[in-house]
């Protein structure tokens, strides 16, 4: 017999839910491990609509950014369609109903798919303000404009720095040049003054000796020079010729070679007859072998006047003039030497 009492309730209370359905019942979900069922055979999924369609925008994105990024054009080539599953369409808003999404999509598709169509190709990504304003529409040409753009560029930069080497190189050279014709003209004009000098030096010199000429003379004329200064012998008793012989016929004029004074006259051994004339420096001048004396101590001579004659007194082999000169302290030197320090060629 039936009974009017309702049914008693399970340990679990039920609950009256809805999610689209108002009659459907849910029950407390317990999740251990008789709960879990393991679920097997195929699996039906909703098809999706609305928000799912985001993939479709990010793949427009996509193409978008590969445009801007001037690697690609599509200016040749054809639309291109993308086709996506569609996704579940239930309690989800239309995609076409989003701000901002809804400009992407081209309606609803059939229930497959959803296929989007690029309109027109993306070619003017990527292109600047300053390209546009120069009519430039193909990022792939732009792109190509401003990489001949940057080879010019350095090509222009790189003959820049070698016309500035080349420059800096002639200038150098130039430089090195002015300094070498410098010194060279440096080096000319420090000859020439050289040169100028000593020819004036000589000219002084010779107008000394000139003057000094005037005032001394050749002591004999007519004459021939047979013996010199310092000449080896055993013809003389220092073993070497003390003067300058000028072989001369006997009797011929012996002659004061400078204004002086009359030290000594007389006959002196070996030389004969010699007469000392004293110069107003201290330098004596012997004359010996004299055949006669003209002069007496003490007497006043000039340049030129005849003190004596050439002869042979003496130890001599013939006649001559055996001429001596000696210094204020006595040294005898070479009589050649210094005649011709006064100007005179013997």
């Amino acid at each position: 017999m039936a009974s009017n009492q309702p049914a008693p309730e399970t340990s679990s209370p039920l609950r009256s839910g809805s999610f689209g359905d108002e009659d459907r019942a849910w029950e407390e979900w317990n999740p251990t491990e008789e709960s879990v069922r393991p679920v097997r055979g195929r699996h039906r999924v909703a098809k999706q609509r609305g928000l799912a369609r985001s993939s479709t925008v990010l793949g427009v994105g996509v193409i978008a950014a590969v445009g801007a990024g001037g690697m690609a054009t599509a200016q040749s080539k054809p639309p291109v369609s993308i086709s996506l599953p569609d996704s579940i369409k239930a309690n989800l808003p239309d995609a076409s109903s989003l701000p901002g999404v809804g400009a992407f999509m081209a309606g609803d598709s059939e229930a497959g798919s959803t296929e989007i169509v690029a309109s027109a190709p993306l070619t003017s990504a990527g292109i600047t303000a300053a390209e546009a304003e120069q009519g430039a529409t193909d990022a792939g040409e732009a792109l190509r404009a401003r990489i001949l753009q940057q080879a010019e560029q350095q090509q222009a930069g790189a003959e820049a720095e070698a016309r500035a080497a080349q420059e800096t190189a002639a200038a150098e050279q130039a430089a090195q040049q002015a300094a070498k014709q410098q010194s060279a003209a440096e080096a000319k004009a420090a000859a020439e003054k050289k040169a100028a000098e000593e020819a004036a030096k000589k000219k002084a010199e010779a107008e000394r000796l000139a003057k000094l000429a005037a005032s001394y003379a050749i002591p004999t004329s007519s004459y021939t020079i047979t013996s010199t200064y310092g000449q080896s012998g055993s013809m003389w008793s220092s073993g070497h010729h003390t003067g300058l012989d000028f072989a001369a016929p006997t009797g011929t004029p012996v002659k004061a070679v400078h204004g002086g004074t009359i030290k000594s006259a007389g006959w002196s051994g070996s030389y004969g007859y010699r007469t000392v004339l004293e110069l107003d420096d201290g330098t004596e001048i012997w004359y010996c072998h004299q055949s006669s004396m003209d002069v007496s101590v003490g007497q006043r001579v000039s340049t030129g006047d005849t003190i004596g004659r050439v002869g042979a007194t003496g130890n001599v082999t013939g006649p001559h003039l055996h001429l001596e000169v000696h210094t204020a302290d006595g040294s005898g030197i070479d009589p050649m030497s210094w005649l011709r320090s006064k100007g005179l060629t013997v």
